[in-house]
């Protein structure tokens, strides 16, 4: 008998679960271990492949050469179009395939994608790889995406779709060892709910943890992988530990020490069935934790369970005339009918910020001259997951391309908004030029007395720049020894082509004419003996590019710091400003291209420094309407900004992601109305980052983060995107004017939208939800559902929409349960959140939820309200609240005690001495009763007894913590 017959696991016939279950038995020890890592070896004695899981595929498939690129995340999201995102999704898949067809132990089908991360935080340096800030938005959207990648034949899946990063993953800035505070009721109605829906509507089969601690607790060890993701919802796929983290549970986080130890309780504890890290590492620990007993093959037979249900699911080990899949060859990579989806989603994913007086859609039949400025006007630039560009129309070229097809002769007139620069050393008084030197034949050298060399030099704000040799077309760029111009692009793990370039002695007067740089890593640029252009000392080591947790250099930096930055005078052969206004004060209209660079000032391991558009920028579009007030400014880039004196001053503004391939042509189509833009905001546009908390803080209820808690006056809302068309609202009508709670009690509603302007368009029917009276807070407004349709001029639609009541629930933390309350609530539609034009009241019988009872053991988290405290974790189990200054306290609203409670036992730890104090009403309210704190240590936990006076019938309670003090439980008798 062949092998290909000989073991039932070979038999497509049988059940799925008995063919995985006999191929796991069939492994060795040895071959199990192999088969915990990222690169699963081959089982040759058992026909079993070397296969590979992950494969970059944030919007198209990266890192493997050319691939259709689409829209970045963050512009997927402004689609607000579940069917559109689908189609990508499953010409993502196709590709995938065909990848996988080209070399199937490298490029495997396990896809890295979608991001789901709740984007709470537009400073996070990852805000482009993500779905926005509402979890039913980004819930839906990657769903649909899910469904796309993973096909929908019911036995066999075209790829796998890896949610990531779960969970609480929204800052680069210490992502390896810090820990985030998640409370459960933002936990559960928010962080929770974006990986909720893409695992039951999409039916996701693999995800990502985070590098993040939750709770004090790292992501790889976190139990609710277990409980909630593979327990409550009954994931059965797989789950990935991200890159190098298991090892970082020792490294960074310094949370265990060893890494046997952190490798067997990923995969006991945490849930990890493949650990993404350093293989041998990995394989040894695993080795060394059954041989200690710290787990079992059992354990191992588990985690493998879930990785080969999901590779048979992928038909690898059945005949491929059974999988419609199976098929898919190399013919699919860049087909054209892709190319034409990611030219309609990039354009469908552009929003319309402001259109005054009509100034677009711009007629090409009328413009002789078209003035386009701006350093993201003339160049496509590629993120840091996306594939190899098959090609690139710039946004110049997409607008000489209407100008052409209108056959006036038009021209687009270009200046990018970039000065054109000499640097002359004052240490030597010459000229930098590029020479020939047998290191390199591309390195900078300060020895030309006069055959100096051009640099174009591109200002990114925060003193950043970017410097191209107009030698020979090259950005300057340094190996940690010298700096020389020799990279042709902008695209590494580390940003070399970047110098920090700050005026002389801080004098920002001296900016424009004597400078200092320093490379990516702030190591100073000097002037060797010879004239050379140094980093450093030019003795450094060159940093690998190889991707790292913490996106940081091992390198010890603090010599190449110590030396002096020489200074160089700047010499402007081009003048950026006036150039600008050259090409714009003779040209009917002016566009202006902003935003940034995908690698710089923001992305993985690098948050933003803040919201605005760096000031040259800014400056940029001030220049060119002095002297062209019809200028349209148009933001490509990848998260939200503070666009405030733009939107006071200039008459039309539109925002695009950075969107691959198509995105000049996508511009150009929505700049002359060939695409009536119908893109909506997916993350609110604050006016400035006083507007936020601090960063860190990821409470978005007490906070008032999000459009759904936010108080100020955004400078655009959530939801938000204008068209060339107008729409009116009216006749929100319910089914039924009220309900009851029910399992699958839903709320059916129809709004009527009207197209009240002369031309075709698309709106984006948005259905909001608020309760009027609850327990707790509560938004002030919910996304429900949304719906894109089609609209001809002066059409009317009836949309409807049918929404489950169990999206109106609230986390009880009194019960540890959702409860949909019994109240009255206001359904809402409209264009945005913020403009909401019709309403319905709809009353539900549901639950009132009852006083607390204290008198349960309760824990310390599910508090009502605190200032103060954080949460860390509790070795007894679960989390603990702790102080985190000098003081803090917790609040227990409506609280019945009944006759009275005598005392009260509060599981308590503390690293100094200090303080409880029980009082009610409010923090400083009425003492009843305190009791001191010893100094035992974080973790050595006991029970202190607070005798109590006074306390009787229904109060809110407070305990008021002085000291560096924990509190895991309390319990009143």
């Amino acid at each position: 008998m062949s092998i290909e017959t000989q073991y039932p696991f070979q038999n497509p016939s049988l059940p799925l679960e008995e063919r995985v279950n006999d191929l796991v038995s069939r492994f060795t020890q040895e071959e199990k271990v192999d088969l915990m890592i990222q690169y699963q070896a081959a089982v040759e004695r058992l026909g079993v492949k070397p296969y590979k899981h992950g494969t970059e595929a944030a919007h198209g498939m990266a890192w493997l050469g050319e691939a259709t690129g689409y829209p970045q995340p963050i512009g997927l999201s402004s689609i607000w179009d579940e069917e559109l995102l689908k189609e990508i999704g499953s010409a993502i898949g196709d590709e995938a395939r065909g990848f996988y067809k080209r070399n199937p132990e490298i490029n495997g089908l396990t896809l890295w994608a979608p991001t789901v991360d709740m984007e709470r935080d537009p400073r996070w340096g990852r805000t482009e790889e993500a779905y926005g800030e509402d979890p039913i938005l980004a819930g839906k959207l990657s769903s649909a995406l899910v469904k796309g990648i993973q096909g929908d034949h019911p036995k066999y899946l075209k790829a796998v779709a890896t949610l990531k990063h779960f969970i609480g993953n929204n800052n680069e800035v210490g992502r390896g060892d810090a820990s985030v505070s998640l409370d459960p009721r933002n936990m559960r109605e928010y962080y929770l709910k974006a990986f909720e829906i893409p695992f039951k509507e999409g039916g996701a089969q693999s995800m990502m943890t985070s590098y993040n601690a939750v709770n004090g607790v790292p992501a790889n060890l976190n139990p609710d992988v277990n409980g909630i993701v593979k327990g409550e919802w009954g994931m059965d796929g797989f789950v990935v530990s991200d890159a190098f983290d298991v090892s970082g549970t020792v490294r960074d986080h310094g949370y265990l020490e060893s890494h046997t130890e952190a490798v067997a309780r990923s995969v006991k504890e945490g849930g990890i069935d493949s650990l993404t890290d350093d293989g041998e590492l990995m394989k040894s620990s695993l080795r060394e934790a059954l041989k200690d007993g710290q787990i079992t093959e059992a354990d191992l037979d588990a985690a493998l369970r879930n990785t080969f249900r999901v590779r048979f699911r992928l038909g690898e080990f059945d005949p491929e005339e059974g999988n419609p899949y199976a098929a898919i060859d190399e013919s699919v990579i860049m087909k054209k009918e892709h190319a034409e989806l990611a030219r309609t989603a990039a354009r469908k994913s552009i929003v319309l910020l402001k259109n005054e007086n009509k100034t677009l859609p711009l007629q090409a039949d009328k413009l002789n001259k078209v003035a386009v400025i701006g350093p993201l006007g003339g160049t496509v630039y590629r993120d840091w997951y996306s594939g190899e560009l098959p090609y690139a129309i710039t946004p110049l070229a997409g607008i000489q391309e209407k100008l052409d097809t209108a056959g006036k002769g038009g021209q687009a007139a270009f200046a990018g908004g970039t000065d054109r620069i000499k640097l002359k050393s004052k240490k030597n008084g010459k000229y930098v030029a590029l020479r020939q030197t047998e290191e390199s034949p591309l390195a900078a050298s300060a020895d030309s007395a006069d055959g100096a060399s051009v640099f174009e030099l591109t200002d990114w704000g925060w003193e950043n720049t970017t410097m191209i040799a107009e030698d020979n077309g090259l950005y300057v760029t340094t190996d940690d020894r010298i700096v020389k111009a020799s990279a042709n692009r902008i695209w590494e793990w580390f940003t070399k082509e970047v110098f920090l370039v700050r005026p002389e002695n801080g004098n920002a007067s001296n900016a424009e004419s004597s400078i200092t740089f320093s490379t990516w890593k702030d190591t100073p640029v000097t002037v060797g003996e010879g004239g050379e252009l140094l980093s450093g000392d030019g003795r450094g080591e060159e940093t690998s590019n190889e991707i790292d947790a913490g996106g940081t250099s091992a390198l010890d930096n603090s010599a190449a710091e110590a030396l002096q930055a020489d200074v160089f005078e700047v010499e402007k052969v081009t003048d950026k400003f006036e150039a600008a206004r050259q090409a714009a004060k003779d040209a009917e209209v002016a566009v202006v291209f902003v935003g940034n660079h995908p690698l710089i000032n923001g992305k993985e391991t690098i948050d933003r420094p803040d919201i605005t558009l760096p000031q040259s920028q800014e400056q940029l579009i001030k220049e060119v309407m002095s002297v062209n007030p019809n200028t349209i400014v148009v933001v490509v880039g990848s998260y939200p900004y503070a666009l405030n004196w733009v939107n006071d001053n200039v008459p039309a503004v539109l925002y695009s992601t950075h969107a691959g391939q198509e995105v000049g042509r996508a511009i150009a189509d929505v700049l002359f109305g060939e695409e009536n833009p119908a893109g909506r905001l997916s993350m609110t546009w604050y006016k400035s980052v006083d507007q936020l908390p601090e960063f860190m803080d990821y409470d978005i209820i007490q906070g008032n983060r999000t459009y759904r808690y936010f108080e100020g006056d955004a400078l655009y809302p959530f939801g938000y995107g204008l068209s060339y068309t107008t729409f009116s609202y009216e006749g929100l009508r319910l089914n039924a004017p009220s309900v009851t709670a029910a399992e699958r009690a839903k709320i059916d509603l129809t709004v009527t939208v009207t197209n009240t302007g002369d031309r075709d368009g698309e709106e984006v029917v948005q259905i909001y939800g608020r309760v009027e009276q609850s327990r707790v807070k509560r938004p002030s407004k919910q996304l429900l559902a949304f719906n894109r349709v089609k609209l001809a001029a002066g059409e009317t639609k009836e949309v409807w929409f049918s929404i489950p009541l169990a999206e109106l629930a609230v986390w009880d933390v009194t019960q540890e349960r959702f409860v949909i309350e019994n109240a009255e609530y206001t359904l809402l539609a409209g264009s945005s959140s913020g403009e909401l034009p019709v309403s319905a009241a709809l009353e539900v019988a549901g639950e009132t939820i009852p006083p607390r009872d204290l008198k349960q053991l309760t824990k310390a988290i599910n508090y009502d309200a605190y200032e103060g405290v954080i949460l860390g974790e509790c070795h007894e189990g679960g989390s603990a609240i702790e102080v985190v200054g000098e003081s803090g306290w917790i609040a227990f609203k409506d609280a019945e005690f009944g006759g009275g409670a005598d005392s009260v036992a509060i599981r308590a730890a503390g690293t100094a001495d200090g303080t409880i104090d029980v009082r009610l009403g409010a923090p400083d309210g009425q003492l009843v009763g305190t009791a001191s704190v010893e100094a035992a240590g974080a973790q050595r936990w006991s029970d202190v007894v607070i005798a109590l006076n006074g306390v009787s019938g229904r109060q809110d309670v407070y305990v008021a913590l002085n000291g560096k003090i924990s509190v895991s439980t309390l319990q009143f008798n």
